[in-house]
């Protein structure tokens, strides 16, 4: 009998987001399919390094003790690998004690058609070009670009999101690009009771507050940050938007064009989501950082 998702947080990752496999696919580079398929069989009782989102998966699924049914969060493996080479991905995920028990394996093709298949509603990847299929599907999805781990494990999960083309449209962020920061300041202002259109992790925020409401209040074990360049008077429409939506945030951050690195590791976030790969580049030595290529900011021809 089919399971229905609706009340889950499913979350889909790849292999490589999950798992340091920088060895292998190098190899899988420089020699070939072949070169890394024996490479993967030989060494598939070696267990694989945790990835970049690894310390975030396990502290997700570790909620799953604290939340009541039919709530709950699951995690889907998506791989490129074969089932036969990805013998090794899940004999990690059992020595680790990680509760992942779907996957898809796909044997060298893109893995993001299953993804609305699972029901998920985040998709992390280290492949670029699968992450802007799936924005384009309509799931929040992130290339994880950061060689950092989450700092602090202390049981409390959080997350930290840019404003514009990540939780809101990019909208804003056109005129912004266009007609510059005037103009950009004077729109916002005439504005300022119209609430923003909703981008691409918009969805995905509001199902962590389900999750957040269901979870105790006094140590919450989930906690979301807006850290975005705007500053006053542009935070009311921001303010009035998530108001509008019923979300609430436990912290916004306006820095008025400050750089974000030193506010994210102040907050300690577990992942930061940004559309601007110069805010991710900045940030991916310090915290776990996903890059969002979704809006203006991405539509140039150096992003082609």
């Amino acid at each position: 009998m089919a399971e229905s998702h609706t009340e889950k947080l499913v979350i889909a990752i790849s292999s490589r987001a999950l798992f340091d496999l920088d060895d292998a696919h190098r190899i899988f580079e420089e020699q070939g399919l072949e070169a890394y398929s024996n490479y993967q069989i030989d060494k598939e009782e070696d267990v694989l390094p945790p990835g970049q989102a690894f310390p975030m998966v396990k502290k997700l699924l570790a909620l799953n003790a604290e939340l009541p049914d039919p709530l709950g969060i699951e995690v889907i493996l998506l791989s490129r690998n074969s089932a036969d080479t990805g013998l090794r991905v899940f004999n990690s995920i059992e020595h680790y004690g990680l509760n992942i028990t779907r996957a898809a394996f796909c044997g060298g093709e893109a893995p993001w058609r299953y993804i609305k298949a699972f029901g998920c509603q985040l998709f992390l990847s280290a492949e670029g070009e699968d992450v802007r299929v799936a924005l384009d599907n309509g799931v929040a999805a992130a290339t994880l670009v950061s060689r950092a781990s989450g700092q602090v494990d202390d049981g409390q999960l959080r997350f930290a999101f840019d404003g514009d083309a990540v939780l809101f449209s990019d909208e804003a962020e056109r005129i912004y690009k266009s007609e510059g920061l005037d103009a950009f300041s004077a729109s916002e202002d005439a504005a300022r009771k119209q609430p923003l259109m909703g981008g691409p992790f918009k969805n995905f925020l509001g199902a962590l507050q389900r999750l957040q409401q269901a979870l105790p209040a006094a140590h919450p074990p989930i906690r979301t940050a807006l850290v975005t360049a705007r500053s006053a008077p542009a935070h009311e429409r921001v303010i009035r938007t998530l108001r509008a939506w019923d979300i609430r945030l436990d912290e916004s951050i306006f820095l008025g064009g400050l750089n974000k690195t030193e506010f994210l590791r102040a907050y300690r976030a577990d992942v930061f989501f940004d559309d601007q790969k110069v805010h991710c580049n900045d940030a991916a030595s310090h915290v776990p950082t996903g890059h969002v290529p979704h809006g203006v900011a991405n539509n140039g021809p150096e992003m082609a």
